[in-house]
């Protein structure tokens, strides 16, 4: 299950964010993955409580958005929604085309919980 490392990969790049932000924890993840990913996201929503425990994401929770797969036709120019197995142009039939969207796994966002300040009052 391959999805595991993604999961673990996941984290560190949480980690990095939680870091760069000087912030206590994360307590919500966006991922947007497509279909053409290679990654299941009913898999990784179960590795990831494993590659998340006991770091500062723990809690978190992880939440999808699904990309559509999209196809920019180098013959026609048109870019069109397409079906998995079958990238075909929507608006000339043409083959010749290249995945706009729909192959991606991205961390889209991260909602962070910082600590408050221990600055004492004037």
């Amino acid at each position: 299950m391959h999805e595991l490392a993604v999961a673990q990969a996941l984290v560190e790049q949480v980690d990095a964010v939680i870091d760069q932000h000087n912030a206590a924890q994360a307590c919500m993840i966006r991922v947007r993955i497509g279909p053409l990913a290679g990654v299941v996201p009913e898999l990784l929503a179960s590795a990831f409580p494993l590659a998340a425990a006991g770091s500062r994401m723990e809690h978190a929770a992880l939440e999808f958005i699904h990309a559509p797969i999209q196809v920019h036709c180098q013959t026609c120019g048109a870019e069109t929604d397409a079906a998995m197995n079958r990238l075909v142009c929507g608006a000339c039939g043409d083959w010749h085309t290249q995945v706009v969207s729909g192959d991606e796994l991205l961390l889209e966002s991260v909602e962070l919980e910082t600590t408050p300040s221990l600055t004492p009052d004037p």
